[in-house]
């Protein structure tokens, strides 16, 4: 038996294939991409979280950065953000 006759319902058998709809258009289906806000009050509450577990899946200290903006960061001597997982006691203590 060839591989070709073991194949049923391919493109080229002219059976009966099952369209599925699909809405292109509608934002909620979209994932992996950012949620994005039309300044529509009603949808907020479909947006805020959305957003917000977006950016807690990209990085969890970027809602921090995000709510309280990057002037409280600490820098080492290069200049470079300290990870918030490398701070001592005494600069976790400020947060």
């Amino acid at each position: 038996m060839s591989a070709e006759s073991s194949v049923s319902g391919s493109a080229g058998s002219g059976g009966n294939h099952n369209v599925v709809p699909y809405d292109y258009n509608d934002k909620k289906a979209d994932s992996g991409k950012v949620p994005k806000f039309n300044g529509d009050p009603e949808e907020f509450s479909w947006w805020k979280p959305n957003f917000y577990s977006y950016i807690m899946g990209l990085d969890e200290e970027l809602w921090d950065i995000l709510e309280d903006g990057v002037g409280d960061l600490d820098l080492d001597e290069e200049g470079a953000a300290i990870d918030g997982k490398k701070h001592t006691p005494a600069q976790k203590k400020m947060y």
